[in-house]
């Protein structure tokens, strides 16, 4: 039960971080400026990148290790898994991302507020898995604070490149001709998988507890999915994308550093 309560803390912590980037509409109506958009691509695909790693992949080896596998066995086989799976739902799921012409997926005659909206709750899947997934390993390693600082640094890293992932869904649909109402709901929407997925594979992993390790890096690969498929790309698209790498390098450095100096 500590385990579904951390994880829905944290995953809760996130949402909302969205759910104020959305708030943005009501500020303004204009869409992001193309390089401030760049930027924040950047710096979210750099975050993911670092918590990939620090707070995912060298747990799930630590994890592996202490209950006598090799530790590398897990975070190979989870990692190609979550591959899979966000490949899976890539090519399943109709979607459309911003500025694209063309919709991915199977064909649907959703409309293009919809297609929008789940292009952003795609990548929305995996942060949720992985910051429930920290909490709980914090929690069954309740008297070890590194466990926990780690889960904060990495509720607190998705967080804050959550803000303008909120914005970036909700701006846009202002400019599909939708009521600031109802852009500001769609873009809080698209991060309420968060805390459903992250409070999911808690519960898979309370359930069988020798699958910690393996869904640890299963969230790393998604997450790692999400980041060369369409942050990266989509962070260097246009003139001047080196303001793209900058932020991809900026969200790398904020996630390690946090992940160190609260670990």
């Amino acid at each position: 039960m500590q385990s579904i309560l951390w994880a829905a803390t944290g995953t809760g912590f996130t949402f909302l971080m969205t759910t104020l980037g959305a708030a943005m509409v009501f500020l303004f109506r204009k869409q992001l400026n193309a390089s401030i958009q760049r930027i924040f691509l950047g710096f979210a695909a750099g975050v993911m990148i670092a918590a990939s790693v620090w707070s995912l992949l060298i747990p799930a080896m630590e994890e592996a290790e202490a209950s006598g596998l090799p530790g590398w066995l897990p975070a190979v086989g989870g990692f190609v898994l979550g591959i899979g799976f966000l490949l899976l739902l890539d090519v399943l799921l109709p979607h459309l991302h911003v500025d694209a012409r063309q919709p991915e997926g199977l064909h649907s005659s959703w409309r293009r507020t919809t297609l929008l909206v789940l292009a952003v709750t795609l990548h929305n899947i995996p942060e949720g898995m992985a910051v429930g997934l920290s909490f709980a390993l914090a929690a069954q390693h309740a008297g070890e604070g590194a466990a926990l600082s780690g889960a904060l640094a990495l509720a607190l890293g998705i967080g804050i490149q959550n803000f303008p992932e909120g914005a970036a869904i909700s701006l846009p649909l202002r400019q599909e001709g939708l009521s600031a109402g109802r852009a500001f709901l769609y873009g809080s929407a698209s991060g309420v998988v968060e805390p459903v997925f992250g409070i999911l594979v808690v519960l898979v992993a309370g359930t069988i507890q020798p699958l910690m390790p393996w869904l640890l890096s299963f969230a790393a690969g998604a997450m790692m999915y999400v980041v060369v498929e369409e942050l990266i790309p989509e962070a260097h698209l246009g003139e001047h994308s080196n303001t793209g790498t900058l932020g991809v390098m900026a969200g790398f450095l904020l996630m390690m550093v946090l992940d160190v100096a609260l670990g």
